[in-house]
């Protein structure tokens, strides 16, 4: 409920473009007003398990993708990253989660 309470919502916005969820490039981030800057948390999450069962659904679902129509494999290693603002219950701040996904 937090990002969509006016304290949250600038948070929000930096993540969102036209109410869908921004694409960000290896090399972008999340742009926030100097008085609203937070740190960026990285994590790097590698999905792993058999051959479809929906691992490259899932990362496409929390990435804001279209999830693909039909099964194929997944060559190789795709990277996908993820921002995702939360607010901290122990301190009250928010931070922004940079989570890499690799599948």
């Amino acid at each position: 409920g937090w990002l969509l309470s006016p304290p949250g919502r600038p948070y929000l916005a930096s993540i969102l473009r036209k109410n869908q969820r921004r694409l960000f490039g290896l090399l972008e981030r999340p742009t926030l007003p100097p008085s609203l800057a937070v740190p960026f948390v990285p994590y790097k999450l590698f999905v792993s398990g058999k051959s479809g069962v929906g691992k490259t659904a899932l990362v496409a679902t929390l990435a804001g993708t279209p999830t693909p129509s039909t099964h194929h494999e997944t060559l190789g290693l795709e990277a996908t990253t993820v921002y995702w603002p939360a607010k901290l219950r122990a301190t009250g701040r928010p931070v922004i989660f940079q989570l890499h996904f690799w599948d």
